[in-house]
């Protein structure tokens, strides 16, 4: 009985000591294993995971760069900056809906606009997510006092936006706004949401040069992503300063020259005379001194984040669309305006000379009685030469130039039109401009697709374009680079906004680039011609601008337009430059549904003349 108890624990103590063995083993395995493991992590791939948990541990955060001065070419101060509270939330309450609630009803902004600011990929998940800039003082105060309300929620000083001339230039200047989802997508990396970013004007057209680069704030964190500390910071460069070719000066005087033209317009019965565009011009090369649209818009509205009710607004067809710049975004049937380009295209084919003379009798019978077309004096001018016709802007005389012009059968008006700078960009520093339109055989049919009837290119489509009628399109901007050419004796300018780029201490940045002037090739003589004729536009009796020149002491050469629009008033134009013999200053002048040129358009660079050459007004705007 003993021997078989015995066995029995001999058997029992055997089976112990294998498990026991096999225990070891197992054990001594994975320790093997963890050695080698660790060997592997350690010796082979050490480095490698050093720098992944070097940044796991680091966060790189991006300091925005203060954003460039916009001055006027005397360097006076025409967007800066100015510091204002900004509203931010931190990451780890992004998630908190009674926060965001309280933080709705507080900013009275909908939680959606809200959620959809601070939900972004692109920010870096340390970063507090904007709320809303230029936060007010008691708006501050209030968080401030119901902070046990509002953790989380960080007030900052944050540099925005400012315009200190209010709505001056606006349309030169252009906006800043956050970034948009899609601009993010097309933009180069460095942009985040939240950023603010150049919208119109030069803010747009020269956003590299304005916005600087960003900093950058090297912060330890804990696994949970918390900051702990600031290892390292390195400061942004900041944008330089654009010193424009504007003077504020001029441009004030212009915008009020505009809205004192459509004043006169409406107390002559044109109600609807609301919006129009002046530019003035270095003809000499191309400088813009002033450009102004109306109606126009604060950029100030968008320094906080602009409401949805201000956007619509600004986008309101009753409102006409006061975002765009109509001095070169905008394209119009010049009327008389137009005829110099006329006058060049008859004098280069050799269908006329500036001698040359025809007789209107009021009614124009070209191509037979039956399409008879009238001049805008039904009794007639009589015998006219070139500067006869141009000092009293006689229809019938251009009719019968350009139907001289189509009959050789090459479209010769479209030619000069298109050497002289037309249907194309003049290139300027601004974005959106429009090139305007020459309208021939090819366009017409192409326009008229769908109307095979539409489509062919009569005599009557040339006679309409040579009085800036019929499908031709120009911008202001382009009228005056028009006259220019004339000033300049067939020099084109390219017209340009920015003088010169410097450093926020004055010191010069970069090379503003500006093109040679292309000559076209048209004798002097025929630019005298045409001179002789847009300088008695302003000095004898029968000039069409005269009456908005008496007593104006320096030479003007000019030219009025009056330009029909269907389903509307008649447009007012006025392009000019003086003084005639040394030319300084261009300028156009469109009044939307203002009426006659000469009323309204002419009296407004009246007064603009008056300021640039120190004249007091004795007529112009004081009827």
């Amino acid at each position: 009985m003993d021997d078989v108890i015995k066995d029995k624990e001999q058997r029992i103590e055997n089976r112990t000591i294998i498990r026991v063995d096999v225990l070891v083993a197992i054990v001594f395995i994975a320790l093997a294993v963890i050695v080698v493991r660790l060997w592997y992590l350690q010796a082979i791939n050490g480095e490698k995971y050093k720098v992944f948990a070097e940044e796991n541990r680091i966060r790189s955060i991006p300091v925005r760069a203060p954003r460039g001065k916009i001055l006027d070419r005397d360097r006076r101060p025409l967007a800066v900056n100015r510091l204002a509270f900004t509203m931010t939330l931190i990451p780890e309450k992004m998630d908190d809906e009674k926060l965001l609630k309280r933080i709705s009803e507080l900013l009275e902004i909908p939680i959606d606009v809200i959620e959809e600011r601070i939900e972004s990929k692109r920010v870096d998940p340390l970063m507090p997510r904007v709320i809303k800039r230029d936060v007010s003082p008691e708006t501050v105060a209030y968080v401030k006092e119901h902070s046990d309300k509002f953790h989380g929620v960080e007030i900052i000083d944050d540099p925005i936006r400012d315009y200190p001339r209010g709505t001056l230039a606006s349309h030169v200047l252009g906006y800043l706004s956050e970034i948009s989802d899609e601009e993010l997508e097309n933009e180069e990396p460095e942009y985040l949401l939240g950023d603010l970013i150049g919208k119109n004007g030069v803010e747009n057209e020269y956003e590299d040069v304005l916005s600087g680069s960003k900093g950058v704030q090297l912060l330890e964190v804990n696994a949970g992503n918390v900051a702990l500390r600031t290892l390292k910071k390195e400061e942004p460069d900041p944008g330089n300063d654009l010193v424009l070719t504007l003077d504020a000066e001029i441009q004030e005087v212009a915008e009020r020259a505009l809205q004192k033209g459509m004043d006169l317009a409406k107390k002559d019965g044109f109600k609807n005379a609301r919006a129009g565009a002046i530019v003035v011009m270095d003809p000499n090369n191309g400088e813009i001194l002033a450009m102004t649209s109306l109606p126009t818009y604060d950029p100030r509205i968008f320094s906080g984040g602009i409401s949805e009710a201000d956007w619509a607004v600004l986008n309101d067809e009753n409102n006409l669309y006061p975002l765009n710049n109509r001095a070169l975004m905008s394209s119009y049937p010049p009327g008389s305006t137009f005829k110099i380009v006329t006058s060049v295209a008859g004098l280069r084919t050799g269908v006329m000379s500036s001698r040359s003379r025809f007789t209107c009798s009021g009614g124009w019978t070209g191509w037979g009685k039956r399409w008879l077309k009238w001049c805008w004096k039904r009794s007639g001018h009589g015998s006219r030469n070139l500067e006869e016709a141009l000092t009293v802007s006689c229809d019938s005389y251009f009719y019968d130039v350009s139907y001289l012009i189509h009959k050789r059968g090459k479209e010769e008006l479209q030619l000069w039109s298109r050497k002289m700078g037309l249907g194309a960009n003049t290139g300027i520093d601004l974005p959106g401009e429009t090139g305007g339109r020459i309208p021939d055989k090819k366009w017409k049919a192409e326009f008229n697709k769908a109307w095979p009837e539409n489509q062919t290119w009569f005599p009557g489509d040339t006679v309409n374009m040579a009085i800036g009628q019929g499908d031709l399109l120009i911008s202001p901007l382009q009228l005056v680079s028009i006259y220019s050419i004339i000033a300049n004796d067939g020099r084109i300018p390219r017209p340009h906004v920015v003088k010169e780029v410097i450093t926020t201490d004055g010191m010069k940045a970069m090379a503003v680039e500006t093109e040679e002037m292309v000559k076209i090739d048209v004798p002097a003589s025929d630019f005298k011609a045409i001179e002789r004729g847009l300088k008695k536009v302003t000095t004898v009796a029968d000039g069409t601008a005269a009456g908005a020149f008496i007593g104006f002491p320096i030479p003007v050469a000019g030219k009025t337009g009056t330009s029909e629009v269907a389903g509307k008033d008649d447009y007012a134009f006025f392009a000019a430059y003086a003084p005639v013999d040394d030319p300084k200053y261009a300028i156009s002048v469109v009044i939307e549904q203002g009426g006659h040129g000469g009323s309204v358009a002419g009296p407004a660079a009246r007064e603009v003349f008056d300021y640039l050459f120190g004249i007091e007004d004795k007529a112009g705007m004081k009827r």
